[in-house]
């Protein structure tokens, strides 16, 4: 028997929700198990912890079947280290022999060229079926020989739930080439300094010429009869939001719709969203850690509108529509600490939230 971590994609990306490992002793006592973890420690898990009673971490459940100990937690993120304490019997996250995360063997792991990807597809598709191209954020690629071709499925709310959800539909889940990503796992983003006026290395990211690689796998796959040419689509987060504004550029021809995602606002990908031409719905917290950004995505919808394009959305998350996912809860939250936070605004539209995803998903390329 192994120790297997199993995990779920949840608010937090990648998020333990059970526990299991051989054991031989009689069945513990709920109480005497204790799961522990920096993140018990966070603001947000100790407000938590206040207001409900139970937090992450917390053991929910206990089963001791054919000498396997069952542990059920309230999730946490599997990011960082944490102990299991029975007793006197300490467990830690190494000893544990795999970990196991709902859907994740449903994607295969691709390289073509450069472009290393996973590919989720529908199983026995007798026909084209629809596609969605997700790009990920910042810090989820790596160098172009260190790329491991996981944590943009791991790292966030997002690709293997499209799978889950919609499972008659291609998830093509690239990963980027970007430089050096020096961030510790449970940082947050405080406001960003970068300007308006300051372009990503074009050399790095959801480059054109990157993107122009991944879209002609997309095309590929077209020819070959199991890609739908008239519903295929695209979304991303934050530099993936970005990456979305410059596909719908690089691509304007293959994408029947795009629901970009708190983009990165600069000079350039403005422009790519103030002049598209395809169906787009735009989403963001009214301010997350770039707090200009809500400010470019009206101004760009406002002109699609004024322009005449009638199906150009944007969504603007209030505080309170981001407490529905416990994000940014905490009334004594530091303001830079709560920008990070509003950040992940995409869990809500890959929630559904406004029906952004069901709207993605019935446009059809004409």
């Amino acid at each position: 028997m192994k120790k297997t971590i199993y995990c779920e994609m949840l608010t937090l990306g990648q998020e333990v929700v059970k526990l299991a490992l051989p054991w031989k002793k009689a069945c513990p006592e709920k109480e005497s198990i204790k799961v522990d973890g920096p993140f018990r420690e966070t603001a947000r898990n100790r407000y938590i912890a206040k207001t409900r009673g139970l937090s992450a971490g917390d053991v929910t459940g206990v089963i001791l079947e054919d000498g396997l100990l069952t542990i059920d937690v309230v999730s946490f993120s599997n990011r960082v280290d944490f102990t299991v304490k029975i007793g006197r019997t300490v467990i830690k996250k190494a000893d544990f022999d795999e970990t196991v995360t709902e859907g994740l063997d449903a994607f295969e792991k691709i390289e073509e060229g450069i472009v290393k990807y996973r590919l989720y597809s529908p199983k026995d598709a007798q026909e084209p079926r629809p596609m969605i191209l997700f790009l990920h954020g910042g810090g989820n690629g790596g160098t172009e020989e260190g790329r491991d071709n996981e944590k943009q499925l791991l790292a966030d709310y997002g690709p293997i739930n499209f799978s889950l959800k919609y499972p008659e539909i291609y998830v093509l889940a690239p990963q980027a080439i970007e430089q050096p990503f020096h961030l510790s796992p449970m940082a947050k983003f405080g406001p960003r300094r970068q300007s308006f006026d300051q372009d990503m290395d074009p050399r790095f990211g959801w480059s054109r010429e990157y993107l122009a690689k991944v879209l002609d796998i997309i095309r590929r796959m077209i020819r070959e009869g199991k890609v739908d040419p008239k519903r295929v689509y695209v979304t991303g987060l934050s530099m993936g939001g970005a990456g979305t504004c410059r596909a719908m550029s690089v691509g304007a021809d293959l994408f029947a719709a795009a629901a970009p995602v708190c983009p990165t606002m600069t000079r350039e990908t403005f422009n790519y969203l103030r002049t598209t031409k395809l169906p787009v719905w735009v989403s963001s917290a009214y301010v997350d850690h770039t707090v200009y950004r809500h400010k470019y995505l009206t101004d760009a919808v406002i002109q699609l509108k004024d322009e005449g394009h009638k199906n150009a959305h944007l969504t603007l998350y209030s505080p309170e529509e981001l407490a529905k996912y416990d994000i940014g809860i905490d009334p004594e939250i530091p303001y830079e600490a709560l920008f990070g936070e509003n950040h992940a605004s995409w869990v809500l539209t890959y929630h559904d939230e406004y029906g952004i995803m069901s709207w993605l998903l019935n446009q059809v390329k004409e």
